[in-house]
């Protein structure tokens, strides 16, 4: 049993009195034996060597173990002269509710690191043990919730977006001189991360609390909600509303009425849905989804976080497109500087996860045909139609077809190039009436860009060679007309299904290509150990 003296005690039972109250009422039991603790840990790589073969199941950890004690030349890293050291019992609190992190894991050998602080327990291990479980711990730890999958599995599922990498020597020294970043810390961690743990306490207590209520309708016979209706329904909706937020009070009414309009308005927006009072049955049936998998879905949106450099979101400048939500973002300085809906590439044409660097943009584009496209379709209506190229303002050119600068170029009026071996580019486009839909995959995999006009203004504003009326011109859609730009300016493709306002509020988007399913299977299959 080891043992904490009561100054070392009192701080961190303060420090972590809000988490982990069940914690503080133990400790004032425990008793003082210092005597255990006297005698001097020998670690060296023998020791260390002969500690795995104890405990296979930890042996992934070995390197990273052993790396960690040749920085600190074999020191003891969680006993001071008496005892097991206060960022020892911290960290190990905080793997003791690791579900706050929405990481379901369990750690290897975690009863035999319970007899080191259970005051119940009259056997202790080795405190050689003790030490290197307590540095595996701290491993399970960081792996899991500073840098979650590995690089190599990221590239498997699809995710190209630059990988987070860490160190754990490094991370170790600065937790030891400051504890408090084992609760929050924006240079280990994306910010969105803790904004979905937020969330996903409030979703869990929602669960808890049984207020997650299902919406009783007659699925044979409904049609939709509109304002005026009264049904019993509606009581039960404004109820859902007002404990997600979406409504300040609940009235209890059953009828549909002005505030209630508000709060449907206030949901579908946080859905992504189209701004109209209807409640159809894809509505009540989206409501009578259970709050498990709402909470699943912020636990699965964590874990992209986790892969996320914290470096990315601090740049000055960058563009970012979320492809569930089919929206683009225009970030400078810190702030949303322009936002646009988008559609994306089609479930047989999905749009890459990845990022590039944007150094043109390009007025009234031509569009150079990609040759899938040509022998999958293009072939078969010229054979059809000896006029097809000419009535579409195409062209061969070189061996290959392109379409002529203009409003009816499948590019729009601009396009804007990061290039990357996808041959993926964000542009304008002319079927503006897309953006009607809420589920948006009509591309080939490109990124259509609802008002590309507005963002070239953007990205342009601040470059005295291209005014406004310079980029009227250039759009006028009579000759292809590039723009390089003096900046580079990042460009992230992500993929995230629940997103965390900074008002607090929390989007959900449509799993589109099925990502959060393949990554739940990944995560959480009993087939599958997480590191």
């Amino acid at each position: 049993m080891r043992n904490f003296t009561f100054s070392t005690i009192i701080i961190a039972v303060s420090f972590f009195s809000f988490s982990f109250n069940s914690f503080s009422g133990k400790t004032e039991s425990r008793k003082i034996s210092e005597h255990k603790y006297l005698s001097v840990i020998s670690i060296d790589a023998a020791s260390v060597n002969a500690f795995f073969k104890k405990y296979p199941k930890l042996k992934k950890y070995q390197k990273d173990v052993e790396d960690i004690y040749k920085n600190k030349q074999y020191k003891s890293i969680w006993y001071d002269d008496k005892s097991i050291t206060e960022f020892g019992a911290l960290l190990y609190q905080k793997v003791n509710v690791l579900k706050d992190q929405g990481i379901d894991n369990k750690m290897p050998y975690k009863e035999v690191i319970d007899q080191a602080f259970n005051e119940s327990d009259n056997v202790d291990p080795p405190q050689i043990d003790t030490e290197l479980l307590l540095t595996s711990m701290y491993i399970f730890y960081a792996s899991n919730v500073y840098s979650g999958v590995d690089a190599a599995t990221l590239k498997k599922i699809g995710w190209y977006l630059p990988a987070k990498t860490i160190s754990y020597s490094r991370i170790l020294d600065s937790l030891i001189v400051d504890t408090n970043r084992l609760n929050e810390d924006d240079y280990l961690l994306f910010s969105q991360y803790y904004k979905l743990q937020d969330a996903l306490k409030k979703y869990r207590k929602l669960e808890k609390d049984n207020l997650w209520q299902k919406i009783g309708i007659d699925s044979a016979s409904f049609k939709e909600f509109r304002p005026d209706d009264t049904a019993a329904a509606i009581k039960q909706i404004r109820n859902r509303l007002f404990i997600v937020g979406d409504l300040k009070q609940d009235s209890k009414s059953n009828i549909y009425d002005e505030e209630l309009m508000a709060g449907v308005l206030n949901y579908k927006k946080r859905y992504n849905l189209k701004l109209n009072y209807a409640l159809t049955r894809d509505h009540i049936n989206q409501m009578n989804e259970p709050i498990s998998k709402s909470i699943k879905t912020i636990m699965l949106n964590m874990e992209r976080c986790r892969w996320i450099p914290t470096k990315l979101a601090k740049a000055n400048e960058y563009v970012m497109v979320n492809i569930p939500s089919f929206r683009m973002f225009y970030v400078k300085d810190g702030k949303y500087d322009f936002v646009s809906d988008i559609f994306v590439g089609n479930r047989l044409s999905e749009t890459v996860i990845f990022s590039g660097t944007m150094d043109r943009i390009v007025f009234s584009p031509y569009w150079y045909v990609p040759n899938s496209i040509i022998q999958n379709e293009l072939k078969l209506q010229m054979a059809n139609d000896k006029n097809y190229l000419a009535d579409h303002n195409m062209e061969w050119n070189g061996g290959k077809v392109r379409q002529k600068p203009g409003p009816k170029n499948s590019l729009g009026l601009v396009k804007f190039m990061f290039p990357n071996p996808n041959d993926i580019y964000m542009h304008d486009t002319p079927a503006k009436s897309l953006f009607e839909f809420e589920k948006r995959t009509f591309s080939h995999g490109c990124i259509n860009v609802k008002e590309a006009k507005g963002l070239a203004l953007a990205i342009l504003k601040d470059d005295p060679d291209w005014p406004a009326d310079k980029i009227d011109k250039a759009m006028s859609g009579e000759k292809e007309t590039t723009c390089m730009l003096k900046t580079k300016i990042p460009v992230y493709i992500g993929y995230f299904t629940a997103w965390v306002q900074d008002n607090g509020e929390i989007n959900f988007f449509p799993d589109v290509y099925d990502r959060d399913e393949s990554l739940d299977k990944l995560l959480y299959s009993d087939s599958v150990t997480m590191k």
